[in-house]
């Protein structure tokens, strides 16, 4: 017998003829003797509607209320998959957040996952029942609703699945795995059977969407098998776990982009010890996540200072640099929200030379100008200009042959 915990989002529940789906999926798995943990995402297009109304009242809701507001659409999900179970003759019992005691810190919108208190999903299943937890929230120790911030579902799963330690996380999505590409832009992009976390972490933050980064952190933290499933078809999916030796082998094992990208370039920023910070900490302390960071070398006593941001932070960032800029005796802003991220990601890469060079010129052969580059062991980042990256990912795709299967080794 094993513990799953198994993860449903949005398109999975999207309607109650999907939910009845899933709550087939469910009790399948049930049936095959193992101890069942769901937890499930509001309906697809719940949460956006919520924010809209929220919006219409005022400019920036209270980040408190907004999270009371936004914890409900899961409510309804767990409440809807409990019956449907209940009706196909399963003992089910649905949680929010707050009733299993998911405890975070007291951040709203953006809230991080504490502890969990498993005493009562723990007797649930001793008891032979399947339990449905609401993704996406939590509550602070003073009992406030939080909410873990897009794709916190996952989060949940995953933390989850720690804290019971679970024998897998099973991710079920609308796609069957994780692809070598986008399947939408790539069309012979091929599904990997397994993935380290390391490559998992580097795609998700690199843009790939099928799994959230901290989810991924989580798994690879306490060593959790997560699986990549599709709710609408039967196959293996793809396992993301620590490597072994015969895990596929090949330099590159996938391409991942990310439009979601703005640059903001300060020019004629003095070079002093300290300045870099006096920079960025303004940007940091107001929550938004800086990327990819670029000083050149100085001259006459001046350099240029570049980074990157989510582009729904662009505003925002602009709003705090602008003051800030006059305040550091910064020469210059330039700035640009139409770019974006192109990647390659591969563990293989760690002892092969030449990947960068070799993406470098695939992306000039197709008319690409490279306007920042950043590295690490397994993965080569640049930015772009938006216009260019299906054009770009499709290139590197086939470049690197990652439309063929890599070789086994025992």
């Amino acid at each position: 017998m094993a513990l799953l915990v198994q993860k449903f989002g949005g398109t999975s529940v999207g309607d109650l003829d999907k939910i009845a789906q899933v709550a087939t999926k469910i009790l399948q798995a049930h049936q095959a003797g193992n101890k069942i943990v769901v937890v499930v995402s509001a309906m697809s297009g719940e949460t956006d509607n919520l924010v809209a109304m929220a919006h219409k009242l005022a400019v920036i809701p209270d980040p408190r209320e907004l999270d009371v507001l936004l914890a409900t659409g899961e409510q309804v999900t767990i409440a809807l998959l409990s019956i449907a179970l209940i009706e196909m003759g399963c003992a089910a019992r649905s949680y929010t957040g707050s009733q299993v005691r998911i405890v975070t810190d007291r951040v709203h919108n953006k809230a991080r996952i504490v502890k969990i208190d498993q005493e009562k999903i723990n007797l649930d299943l001793a008891a032979g029942k399947i339990v449905i937890v609401a993704g996406f929230q939590g509550t602070d120790e003073d009992g406030n609703i939080t909410t873990l911030g897009r794709g916190g579902s996952d989060t949940t799963a995953v933390a989850l699945a720690a804290a019971l330690n679970a024998d897998e996380c099973q991710i079920f999505t609308d796609v069957d795995g994780v692809y070598t590409a986008d399947p939408r832009i790539v069309s012979d992009a091929r599904r990997m059977q397994r993935v380290t976390f390391e490559e998992m972490l580097e795609l998700a933050s690199l843009g790939a969407k099928v799994l959230q980064i901290r989810a991924v952190e989580f798994a690879g933290r306490y060593n959790i098998p997560l699986r990549v499933l599709s709710t609408f078809g039967e196959g293996p999916g793809t396992l993301i776990s620590y490597e072994d030796v015969k895990m596929e082998h090949q330099i590159v094992s996938g391409v991942a982009y990310n439009r979601d990208e703005a640059r903001i370039m300060l020019r004629g920023v003095p070079d002093l010890p300290g300045f870099a910070g006096k920079i960025l900490g303004p940007i940091c302390d107001a929550n938004i996540e800086v990327d990819m960071i670029v000083q050149n070398v100085a001259s006459n006593g001046l350099t240029d200072f570049t980074f990157t941001v989510h582009r729904y932070d662009f505003k925002r960032a602009m709003g705090i640099i602008k003051p800030l800029a006059d305040d550091l005796g910064i020469l210059e802003i330039l700035s640009d929200d139409k770019i974006a991220k192109l990647s390659l990601v591969g563990v293989g890469m760690r002892s092969h030379a030449g990947i960068a060079s070799k993406m470098f010129s695939v992306l000039g052969s197709v008319g690409a100008n490279i306007q920042l580059i950043a590295t690490s062991e397994i993965k080569v980042s640049v930015i772009v200009d938006e216009k260019y990256i299906e054009l770009g990912v499709r290139a590197l795709h086939e470049a690197f042959g990652l439309d063929k299967e890599p070789l086994q080794e025992d």
